[in-house]
């Protein structure tokens, strides 16, 4: 928005490895040990989006719970860990449940493995929209 560039964001799911690791050409810069615990971003998205329907669970708890469990692997270095309304990218209401959120949502995250900083990201929509 600060060049006044129009954008548009065009929504499309995202390859994957056989294992869930996004596809990116970052991806061969991973050594072996790396790989392996890189996974661990496709798994944080799969947790996220069923604690999203827990009741009474909000923006900030997820994002704790977020940095907790990509912090099991021991290689990673949390750039970020966000939720954010889609496709403005607001914050939701940090008091609010996200369960009936009426908005979609986009769990958005970069790690770093050694020196390769991976991105990865799901929207959801916990109202059932489409």
């Amino acid at each position: 928005f600060d060049l006044n560039i129009p954008v548009e964001i065009v929504r499309c799911q995202t390859l994957r490895e056989f294992d869930g690791l996004a596809m990116s050409s970052r991806n061969v810069f991973l050594n072996e040990g790396e790989r392996a615990q890189a996974v661990i971003l496709f798994k944080a998205l799969e947790q996220a989006e069923g604690w999203i329907t827990e009741p009474g669970m909000t923006a900030p708890e997820l994002k704790k719970r977020l940095n907790a469990f990509i912090g099991q692997a021991p290689l990673a270095e949390i750039d970020y860990a966000e939720l954010l309304e889609y496709p403005d990218l607001s914050e939701p209401g940090a008091d609010m449940e996200l369960k009936n959120y009426p908005h979609a949502l986009i769990i958005a995250l970069a790690v770093k493995f050694g020196k390769t900083r991976l991105i990865d990201n799901r929207i959801v929509e916990p109202y059932g929209g489409a």
